[in-house]
């Protein structure tokens, strides 16, 4: 291997004792294949089996917490008892490559479309609608206090299923819009209860999940289990989400004893909006702000050996990697054995059957231009 990536693979010890293999993770990324009621497609399995040699972990895609918080179709889902078993199988299928296998799980919220939910209820903490793809506008319900209740409650027990399947963490999906988001920002949040107003009132339903998820884990692990939290940093509404609202959030959630935050970017250079030095990246106030708290996951257009050896050396203290190991499921591998030079960083649109990925995410993937380098 050339020292230049030795800090790539460098093993880390999590809060909570879990050692780490080394600096890098698969992304969470939506990938359509789950079957309607939930459960996982051998296809799905296999597309993760075939990314989790080279990782020291792989946060899965998204799985509803309610059958009402369904966002995706092909979701995974980790909302009833029955779905444990193959919930097992992607643990499994992640655990026998040797990375840890970590579940996110969520709450779709406002982008919940209508006719993947029961009854076609959406719902929402204001009647904020949210547009998604060619789906109309949709005015969502506002839940009632009880609701909120009942879903905090849902994030406890789909954490209990994720450590009954055998996962090793869950990661908290407060990123991309979704409910968490949605509560936090003053853009889809006009409640005027202990959930909504202020910024301190409208912590109150993240923190109140990460504090259900971190007793759940208390109540029912008997070894230790990963708890993370992924956030996006600014919304572009106003007004909406700044940097300044999230650095005071971060702030908090550096002291609630979490394994790791995971900001949400679509490059990890990119600097700040508004409401903090624009001067300077976001990774870059994030990390001033956690001051070394709790570590800190990077992602964003890293492609090659050399994007991933210029984002570690900003100290932060792991990387993940979403369109790349789909690109190339032994990039990790390939910097181990000193062959970073034959990394592929275009998508082979005639290797699909050697990348293993699903049909449906094959063909999302291949007919959004841009997405993806090599697809136009």
């Amino acid at each position: 291997m050339n020292r230049k990536y030795a800090a790539l693979l460098e093993p880390y010890q999590l809060p909570n004792g879990i050692e780490m293999k080394n600096r890098m993770m698969m992304a969470p990324m939506t990938n359509y294949s789950s079957n309607p009621d939930g459960s996982v497609t051998d296809e799905e399995v296999n597309y993760y089996i075939r990314r989790s040699k080279g990782v020291g972990a792989v946060i899965t895609a998204v799985a509803n917490i309610t059958p009402g918080g369904k966002g995706f179709k092909g979701e995974i889902g980790c909302d009833r008892d029955e779905l444990i078993p193959s919930l097992a199988k992607v643990a499994d299928g992640i655990k026998s490559q040797g990375a840890k296998a970590i579940l996110q799980i969520f709450h779709g919220g406002r982008m919940c479309p209508p006719d993947l939910i029961p009854d076609g209820d959406v719902v929402a903490p204001s009647s904020i609608p949210a547009v998604r793809g060619a789906t109309p506008e949709i005015e969502p319900r506002v839940l009632s206090v009880e609701e909120i209740e009942e879903i905090i409650e849902a994030f406890g027990q789909a954490t209990r299923r994720a450590i009954e399947a055998g996962f090793d963490g869950v990661e908290i999906h407060g990123a991309n819009g979704y409910l968490i988001q949605q509560f936090f920002s003053p853009h889809s949040n006009r409640r005027d209860d202990q959930f909504g107003g202020n910024l301190e009132k409208r912590m109150n339903f993240p923190l109140a999940v990460v504090d259900k998820v971190q007793h759940t884990v208390k109540e029912y692990a008997k070894e230790p289990f990963i708890v993370g939290y992924r956030f996006t940093p600014e919304e572009p509404e106003t007004p909406g989400i700044t940097m300044r609202d999230t650095l005071k959030l971060v702030d908090v959630l550096a002291n609630k004893g979490l394994d790791y935050l995971h900001v949400s970017l679509m490059d990890f250079w990119s600097k700040a909006r508004r409401e903090a030095d624009t001067t300077k990246t976001r990774v870059e106030l994030l990390q001033e702000t956690i001051g070394n708290r709790v570590p800190l996951i990077g992602v964003g257009s890293l492609y090659t050996a050399d994007d991933a050896a210029a984002a570690i050396e900003t100290g932060i203290e792991f990387l993940a990697l979403g369109r790349e190991l789909v690109i190339d499921p032994d990039w990790v591998q390939k910097i181990e054995a000193g062959n970073e030079a034959d990394i592929q960083t275009k998508l082979d649109l005639n290797a699909k059957e050697a990348l293993v990925i699903p049909d449906a995410f094959w063909n999302v993937i291949t007919s959004v231009s841009g997405w993806f380098p090599g697809v136009k």
